[in-house]
C-alpha cells in the first residue's frame, strides 16, 4: 500500500479538512509517544536508580489534555462518539437525520458556551499568575488551549459535522 492509498483510506474527508485532521492527529500521536517515553524514563529512573523524572505527573496531565483536546475535532466531526440508536429503526431515516441535525446544533452550541467559560477561567488564572505546584508552568495557557479546541470542536460540528449528516446515505 502506497502512502496516498494509505492517506485515502484512513482519511476520508474532503479538501482542506483532511490536511486538518491529519495534522492533529499528528499532534495526538506525538503527545502519547512522548508520554509513553516519560512513562518509560519514569519508571526505569525510579526502580534502577531510585530517582523519578521530576514534575512527570504535571507533565502527564498537560500530555492528556494535549492528547484529548487535539484528537476531540476530529473524533466530533466524524461523529466518532459513543451513540445509541434504540429508536432508529422506529422512527425512520427522515427523523433520524432531523434528530442528529439537531444533535449537532446542540453540540456546537454547547462546545461554545463551555469554551467561553473555559477561556474566562484561563483569564482568570492568567491574572493571578497561577503555575502548576512543581514545575511553576503557566496553568492558563494550556486552559487557552483547552477554550480554542473546544471552540474549533464547535466549529468543526457546525461546518463539516453537518455536512456529513446531510450527504450520509442512511
Amino acid at each position: 500500500m502506497t502512502r496516498a492509498e494509505w492517506f485515502d483510506s484512513h482519511y476520508p474527508e474532503k479538501g482542506p479538512i483532511r490536511w486538518v485532521a491529519f495534522s492533529l492527529e499528528v499532534i495526538a500521536a506525538s503527545g502519547l509517544f512522548f508520554l509513553m517515553v516519560l512513562t518509560c524514563v519514569d519508571v526505569g529512573g525510579r526502580y534502577l536508580f531510585s530517582n523519578a523524572v521530576d514534575g512527570a505527573v504535571e507533565i502527564t496531565q498537560i500530555g492528556l489534555a494535549i492528547i484529548i483536546f487535539a484528537e476531540m475535532p476530529v473524533v466530533t466531526w466524524r461523529g466518532g462518539h459513543v451513540l445509541v440508536d434504540l429508536l432508529d429503526s422506529i422512527l425512520g431515516a427522515a427523523m433520524v437525520k432531523v434528530l442528529s441535525l439537531f444533535a449537532a446544533l446542540m453540540i456546537s452550541t454547547s462546545l461554545y458556551v463551555v469554551a467561553i467559560r473555559i477561556w474566562e477561567l484561563a483569564e482568570r488564572k492568567l491574572r493571578r499568575g497561577e503555575v502548576t505546584e512543581f514545575l511553576e508552568l503557566p496553568v492558563a495557557y494550556i486552559i487557552q488551549y483547552i477554550a480554542i479546541m473546544s471552540w474549533f470542536t464547535a466549529l468543526g460540528m457546525i461546518t463539516y459535522g453537518i455536512y456529513r449528516i446531510i450527504k450520509d446515505k442512511k
